[in-house]
């Protein structure tokens, strides 16, 4: 972030730096983070990561940061943008900022990226004109701002590993940003700035995201173009993404994840999960009523973007199926925490209302968020039902950085006993 008035990550002057988390080999547990796309509802999510990095520097000192606790942060959209902020280096390879900054971030810049139009009777004709001839929004602010954060890092210099989905509307694929694929790739090893202005392209309210990568490791002067748009797309969210992603790295030999044959010992998942809400038990959308709607209403109804929700949140509890499925099968279901609000309504379900009540709001949400009881998906109707014998969101937030912090531990006390 620039030194103006602007939110600025916390900068210790001398920092008591935790050292870099050891890689999964030297512990029992493979640790994931994953955060959804949703606009301006990326409050949510960075209201409940302020809480997880408290929880942590309880167990383990105010310099505590997300980053020094997960093996990967996956996010899509604006969930990227906030994996971006959690796991860019500043300086002296902390991470640029500490979740308790994410809110303000969002505060203070929300307006600018989703500037709003002055309410008025022709308003709603206005909206839709604007959504016939081009993106709602040009992303100039958007685009100035995460270059201004991310000068000129790629995503082989976290300080933790990312994963990003975009997709590529030249080739009709899904386009996958890993850390761990960027530091053997060259020409996946695009900047953050390019990568979190690609995710968050989403159609209708963002223009698509054009960019190139060269292999500057002397090997050659290949390049490679992208042209892409919102990850959200591909993967709303991206927790599977990620999963497969490591998987990869484990079947390809990657020394971080090598197994121990002596031991025969077999990784475990610890994954939390955070959604941006949805609107789901309000029942937006009749058959009914969509059934008279042509082109224009599905991409734009009352301010809200059918087409683009319905993909969206498909995408996303398709993903929370697989997961909570794959965490109940392997009887480790408590080690798999997803956290997601269906009850939006009004303002607070779209993803660019950005006015000082609708984002308090979300604030609210997400303190909301936290007391209400664990839930998991049912498989039948798709609503997150409340688990019982697991108590509020935040007691088990507490838990799991419990496990984090002793994962974390165990490590480095691996690592110094090996050394």
């Amino acid at each position: 972030m620039g030194s103006n008035s602007e939110a600025t990550a916390t900068v210790s002057e001398t920092p008591a730096a935790p050292a870099a988390i050891p890689p999964p080999v030297q512990g029992e547990l493979i640790t994931v983070l994953s955060i959804d796309g949703g606009g301006i509802r990326g409050l949510i999510p960075a209201t409940i990561l302020a809480c997880l990095e408290a929880k942590l520097q309880e167990l383990d000192g105010p310099e505590a940061r997300i980053a020094d606790y997960f093996d990967v942060i996956a996010g899509t959209s604006t969930g990227a943008l906030i994996t971006s902020m959690l796991a860019a280096p500043d300086d002296n390879r902390r991470p640029l900022f500490a979740a308790g900054d994410l809110t303000k971030f969002y505060l203070e810049n929300g307006p600018k990226i989703f500037p709003q139009r002055k309410a008025g009777f022709l308003t709603p004709v206005a909206n839709l004109i604007s959504a016939v001839r081009g993106p709602k929004y040009d992303g100039m602010f958007l685009h100035d701002k995460i270059k201004s954060l991310t000068h000129d890092v790629a995503i082989a210099d976290t300080v933790t590993n990312i994963i990003v989905p975009a997709f590529d509307v030249k080739n009709l694929q899904p386009i996958v940003f890993s850390t761990y694929e960027a530091k053997n790739e060259p020409l996946k090893n695009a900047k953050l700035s390019d990568i979190c202005i690609s995710t968050s392209a989403a159609p209708t309210y963002f223009p698509a995201h054009f960019f190139t990568t060269t292999d500057d490791s002397g090997k050659s002067r290949e390049s490679r173009e992208f042209h892409l748009i919102d990850g959200g797309v591909a993967a709303n969210n991206p927790t599977m993404v990620a999963m497969s992603m490591i998987s990869k790295e484990v079947l390809c030999g990657n020394e971080d994840f090598k197994q121990d044959k002596e031991t025969k010992y077999k990784k475990n998942f610890l994954v939390i999960s955070i959604g941006t809400g949805s609107a789901k038990m309000a029942e937006k959308y009749t058959a009914p009523v969509c059934a008279k709607w042509g082109v224009l209403r599905w991409l734009y109804d009352g301010g809200f973007t059918p087409l683009i929700d319905i993909f969206s949140h498909a995408s996303a509890d398709m993903v929370d199926f697989h997961a909570s499925i794959l965490f109940q099968s392997l009887k480790r279901k408590t080690q798999y925490l997803r956290i997601q609000d269906d009850s939006l309504t009004g303002h607070t379900s779209s993803v660019d209302i950005s006015t000082k009540e609708n984002m308090e709001a979300l604030i609210g949400i997400g303190k909301q968020l936290l007391q209400k009881t664990v839930a998991r998906v049912n498989i039948d109707t798709g609503v997150h039902e409340a688990v019982d014998g697991e108590g509020t969101n935040e007691e088990a937030l507490a838990r799991l950085a419990e496990k984090l912090s002793a994962e974390r531990k165990l490590r480095h006390s691996n690592l110094n006993s090996s050394s």
